[in-house]
Formats: C-alpha cells, structure tokens, sequence
C-alpha cells in the first residue's frame, strides 16, 4: 500500500489544486454548496481566527455540534493549524460534558443551541459561570483551568463567547504567511483527532488519533467500494464518531468526490437528498436504513442513482443487507469493520466480493493492517474458522488513550497489537465474521452462547422487523438467554410462538428464556444498541414479573 504522508491541511491543498471546481459538500435540503475551493478558503480564514484568539499548535479544541456546514470548517482549521480538534457526543449532557473538557484539558469548546431537550448554551453558563463576567478570551474558569473560550457556531452573540462571524472577520485580517509556517511544522504522525468511546462501560477514553490514522483508513474505506471524482455520498451519520469523519468525510476527501450533508438523521430526508443529489453511496447504521426501506413513502424516491455505500456502527442483519441492496439499489453495499481506537476500520467487505460474503461476512482486513484471530487467555493465534478476539496491528492503531496509560497498555500489548474485544473468526481466504463481544457473549450453564448466532437466526421468523439478544444473570445457570424484540406492523406474535419455533430450530440452550417486545431499543448518538441497558431492563421487568405474582 502507498501510504498517503501528508497532513491533512496539505492533502485538502492538493485535492483543491488538482480540481477545484468540484463540488466538495452540499446541504440540499437549504442547497448550500461548497466547492473544494471555496471550503479551502473558508477553512484558512476560519485557521486564522483561531490564531487570533490564541488557539495554538497542539491545543484542544471541542466541537459539540450536529453537523451543522461549519464543523467541518472547525475540523479542517484545527488541522490546518495543528490543533486537536476534540469531538462530542451530541446526546452528552452536563455531567459528561464536564468530564470531557476537563480529561482532555480543552482550550476551546464550540457549540451550537442544543440538541433535542439538551441545552448546551445554558449547560456552558452552570458550567463556567465566568463566562458572564469575564472579557472574552481572558476566561479563567475554576472548574477548566485550561478553558479560555466558548464559541458559539452561528451569528447569534451569547455573553463571553466569541461567534464563528467574528472569528472569520479576525481571520481575515490575519497573517497567511504565519499559517503556511504553521502547516509546514504539523508532521503527519501528530495527533489531529480526539474521540471518546462510547462509554457504554466505565468511564469514556479519548482516543488519540493522527493525521496518517485516519487520512490512510479513509483512502482504504474508498477504495473498497471503488469510489472516484464522481461519487456523491450521502452521508446522514454524526459527525462526532468515526464513522462520519474517516468512514465518510476522509473517504471522500482521499478521492476527491462529494459529500451530501445532513445535518440530523431523517429517513425522508435522507431519501429526498439521495434523489435530489443523484447520490451514488449510502451510509448508515442498520436501524437508519431500516428505516428508509419500510418508511411508508419509501416507493415514491428515485434510488437508481445508488451503487454502493457502508453500513455498519453495529451488527449488520443479513435480511436488512439484502433489503438495501434488492429494494434500494445499492447492489454494491459493503461493510466496515473496527472500533475507534483502530482509526476506525479493520477489514471491509468489497464491491465485487460475491454477494454471500458481503452479507455473511465483515470482509478482508485492509492493506497495511495485520490482523488475527487470537486466544482471549492466552493470546496465540487460532486456527482458521475458530472464535477468538480479534486483534489488529499496523498504521491505523490509534496513538493512545490520552492521560490514561494504563488503559492504553491493556488495550495495546507489548508487540503492538490491538485487542478490539470483539469475537470472531476469520476462514481460510481471510473473510472474517464478528460473533459477538467478549463481554457479550452469554455463559449458560458452561455453554458458551454468542449473541449475534440467536439474532439472525430471530430474524429469520416471520414478523420480526429486530432483534438484540442479551445475557441475564441467572441463579442456577449463571445467566439466561433474553432477546429483545421489535415486530413489523401488524404482526402478533407471542413469546410461546417464537419459543415454540425456537426449539425446533436450534440447541435448546440456545432458546431465549424471556423475550420482550419493544417499540425501539436505548441507543448511543451514534445509532449502537446499548446493550448492557437491555440487559438492566430484562432484570427490572423480571422483577417486577415476579412481584406481580
């Protein structure tokens, strides 16, 4: 593999000079439109106004946003002035926000309004109280030592904080010559990216990553699906994760295509945007796509301009998969494997893979990576088509978790390898298939149990639109299978009819003990099943079973 080894200030600098003209993002739905040369501008004006406030090389810049059109200026500026540009969970609210700007030291936090019932500008005013009484840029908060501005995205004034008008307005007055110095002294190894895991368990990590990270696993991520100039994706994933930034934003970039922007997952809309664009790729979690193909007004878009895109962010049901490329015309789907901390993406599935693999399998570890499939105790190699953790080492493993060294030794081992804490197996030809997590997977009665097997296999039963299976502790076995169901419209099936199915089909040990029919599941912001939340519900509502009786 050719390894790209710029920044990715000087890479955007390149694409604009090869094709300026191009169409770089668009928002349809207010038919906002940037060319590559015009996003250029912006973003060095914008560089600008962050030297002008004292954002300097190295700092930390939060973004706490919806992807408004200027958090990508945000992202590109930080880059280009060497800037960490640090992402927040839209669904945080103020006990995480707290956490977050002040374990990554944040110098700077931009924000927008809010998001949902989440007010962030009052959330900023209980938080830094100074903000109120002190002169803008001269922050000295009790709570962030390191904090000395809040930026509000957008023309509003907000007391204490600059706005982005003010900040393009120093930018433009500023000095070009010191940020080409600037940009000449970011190395490409720098750390450009800090993103917090999920936290679905203990305590968020910021994930460090470099501008080769993830420039590199965005050229790999287009590659696989054969992208060009002319490729337009639509993208309607949040721009906070991994998925958004590398799996989208630098898969784009790395190929000079399109970028058609949502700023909130809609399905309508992100039909409308795939009509209106003639958008040739598709990304999203499965529930989003899910949503797409059973809207009731599914039939009244023009899809035929859709050939490819990714879903992935969780297990991929291969009903869905085969729905997405019967009924939305994305014959060439793939799906992306990894986890943040490897930039994100593993192995991907490609678009002349054989259409078995690319609904059964999460496809081929990319170029440059090494990847295996190894003993969870021991850590040696398994044999081909045995479950073990998947562990990957190679350009795209992230720096570390940033001031957490013991967390990133127990992620990363003495000879570089990244332990993902995924289970899987990877077969003969090095198609790998994702079994579940280590801490997922269900120990009944010394019966290893993987949830994933117990999902398609619901999936295959008539009238269940979903399916999240889960482990519930359990006195005499040690824990219990529980699947968490959603049903299509209209069907009426009950938990002795699926169980009764169950048990004609698959290992008794196997068969869901208690099963829940729900209307939708807890998510993170970035579309996961939180599953340890399914868990704690199964045991609230078996509890309250047993109190009834």
């Amino acid at each position: 593999m050719q390894f790209i080894e710029d920044t990715i200030g000087v890479y955007l600098e390149k694409v604009v000079a090869n094709d300026p003209d191009r169409e770089f993002i668009v928002y349809p739905d207010r038919d906002l439109r940037f060319t590559y040369k015009e996003f250029n501008e912006r973003v060095n004006i914008l560089a600008k106004g962050l030297l002008a406030i004292g954002i300097e090389k190295g700092d930390h810049v939060g973004i706490w946003a919806k992807n408004v059109p200027d958090w990508l200026t945000f992202m590109f500026a930080t880059a280009k002035i060497g800037a960490v540009l640090v992402t927040v969970n839209t669904a945080y609210k103020s006990h995480e926000a707290e956490y977050v700007i002040k374990q990554s030291d944040m110098k700077a936090l931009a924000i927008i309004d809010g998001f949902r019932d989440v007010d962030y500008i009052s959330i900023m005013y209980e938080l830094v109280p100074e903000l109120k009484t002190q002169p803008r840029g001269k922050l000295q908060s009790a709570r962030f030592p390191y904090l000395k501005n809040v930026i509000y995205i957008g023309p509003e004034k907000h007391r204490g904080m600059y706005n982005t008008s003010e900040l393009l307005l120093l930018g433009k007055h500023g000095d070009d010559e010191k940020l080409r110095r600037i940009m000449e002294s970011i190395n490409c190894d720098d750390v450009v990216n800090m993103q917090y895991t999920s936290g679905t368990t203990g305590f968020p990590k910021g994930v460090m990553l470099t501008h080769r990270n993830i420039l590199n696993n965005g050229l790999s991520i287009g590659d696989r699906q054969k992208f060009t100039c002319n490729d337009r994706l639509c993208l309607p994933v949040p721009l906070f994760h991994c998925f958004g930034i590398v799996l989208g934003v630098m898969a784009v970039l790395t190929h000079g295509a399109t970028l058609v922007m949502l700023e909130l997952f809609d399905p309508l809309m992100v039909l409308a945007a795939v009509q209106k664009e003639k958008c040739t790729a598709l990304y999203g979690v499965p529930t989003m796509f899910i949503a797409e193909y059973t809207h009731p007004m599914f039939k009244m878009f023009d899809l035929s301009s859709l050939r490819t895109g990714i879903m992935a962010g969780s297990t991929c049901p291969i009903d869905a998969m085969k729905k997405v490329i019967n009924e939305m015309n994305c014959k060439e789907i793939t799906i992306v494997y990894g986890l943040t901390e490897a930039s994100p993406g593993i192995t991907q599935t490609s678009t002349d893979d054989p259409l078995e693999l690319r609904v059964e399998t999460v496809g081929r570890v990319f170029p440059g990576v090494e990847a295996a499939v190894m003993d969870p105790e021991t850590h040696q190699p398994l044999p081909p088509n045995t479950i073990g953790e998947i562990c990957c080492r190679g350009y795209n493993v992230m720096k570390g978790y940033y001031k957490m060294p013991e967390e990133t030794k127990k992620a990363i081992d003495e000879n570089g390898w990244l332990h993902s804490g995924d289970l899987g197996t990877c077969d003969e030809n090095g198609y790998y298939r994702i079994t579940g997590r280590i801490k997922d997977m269900i120990i009944r009665g010394g019966e290893n149990v993987y949830p994933r097997e117990i999902e398609e296999f619901l999936y295959t039963i008539e009238g269940v639109k979903d399916a999240q299976v889960v482990g519930i502790p359990d006195e005499k076995y040690g824990e219990i299978v529980g699947a968490f169901i959603i049903l299509k419209e209209g069907a009426k099936l009950r938990e002795e009819d699926i169980q009764d199915y169950a048990r004609t089909k698959i290992a008794r040990y196997k068969v869901p003990k208690h099963i829940f029919f729900v209307n939708e599941y807890p998510l993170t912001a970035s579309g996961k099943v939180q599953k340890f939340k399914l868990r704690e519900l199964a045991v609230k509502l078996l509890e309250n079973k047993r109190e009834e009786t």
